[in-house]
């Protein structure tokens, strides 16, 4: 009977809010889709050059959007709790 009441008592909780995890989605999101953007870029024989390996897309774009979703993923993990709840 005293475990059945300990088990009632005790009710899990994550270790961040539904907000938290909204903002790592997004933030897996943004750095799948730098990598992606990564991409291609490549020719199928290698003894000719392809320069579309050095497009803005790849040099510029991408690394920012991986950047910026690993900015996003600290920002989800350092954001605080909603303050409405009582201990």
């Amino acid at each position: 009977m005293g475990e059945k009441k300990r088990k009632e008592e005790h009710k899990p909780e994550f270790v961040f809010e539904r907000k938290n995890y909204k903002f790592m989605l997004i933030g897996v999101v943004f750095i799948a889709l730098g990598f992606i953007l990564m991409m291609g870029g490549g020719s199928d024989d290698p003894n000719v050059f392809n320069p579309a390996i050095y497009n803005w897309q790849r040099i510029r774009l991408a690394p920012a959007m991986v950047l910026l979703g690993f900015a996003i993923e600290v920002y989800a993990i350092l954001l605080k709790p909603d303050s409405k709840k009582e201990n």
